[in-house]
């Protein structure tokens, strides 16, 4: 387990180079470990604003991503308005770990299982989160362990917050109808490489 509680650091903005390195790492990473990674280059400008988009930053609370890679979806978060130590980050790839952790050193950095939700929270989580945002490859996964990750992330969260994933895919990578959950789409994002849609799904709460 990987946690920083520095001081808080300016944040650069990365350059050109920063961007040709995360992107050799996350193929180098995918290379290695095609089911662990949910793709080949970080995602895109776009992508990680539409995804940002869906927090709330007036919601107390941490909010948690699963699987931020090299940090796109983490600084559109922060542009968002999410302070960085309200960000708790599960990343199992422990490179990324290391370089999260310089780009982001108040934020809370976990190395773990973000499919073993309970077990890799476990102590960290002072309240309810606020939202959780997952850029993993669900679709590597069967349905039950998605379903189950859902209803974790869910149990964590306040009543209602959402759980924002993306998909490259062409249908939902948790299906939009159930009892138990809603269910909602973005637009396709097209200027994304490859194209990308983000779903949010919020647990349905008895009146």
């Amino acid at each position: 387990m990987v946690q920083s509680f520095q001081r808080p650091t300016a944040r650069k903005i990365p350059l050109k180079k920063d961007r040709f390195q995360d992107e050799a790492r996350f193929l180098r990473s995918w290379l290695e470990r095609p089911l662990t990674v949910g793709a080949v280059t970080p995602s895109g400008k776009i992508l990680a604003r539409t995804m940002a988009a869906y927090v709330d930053p007036r919601i107390p609370g941490p909010v948690i991503e699963l699987g931020p890679g090299t940090g796109p979806v983490t600084d559109a978060l922060i542009r968002r308005g999410v302070a960085q130590d309200r960000l708790v980050l599960i990343e199992y790839n422990p490179e990324f770990c290391q370089l999260l952790k310089r780009r982001f050193p108040k934020a809370t950095i976990i190395q773990g299982d973000a499919y073993d939700l309970k077990e890799t929270l476990s102590g960290i989580l002072k309240e309810p989160g606020a939202a959780t945002v997952s850029s993993l490859p669900l679709f590597t996964k069967p349905m039950d362990q998605r379903l189950e990750l859902l209803e974790t992330a869910q149990a964590m969260m306040h009543p209602g917050a959402p759980f924002i994933q993306f998909t490259y895919a062409v249908v939902p990578p948790i299906p939009a109808r159930s009892d138990s959950y809603s269910a909602r789409a973005s637009n396709r994002i097209w200027r994304n490489l490859p194209p990308a849609r983000v779903w949010v799904y919020n647990k349905v709460t008895n009146p």
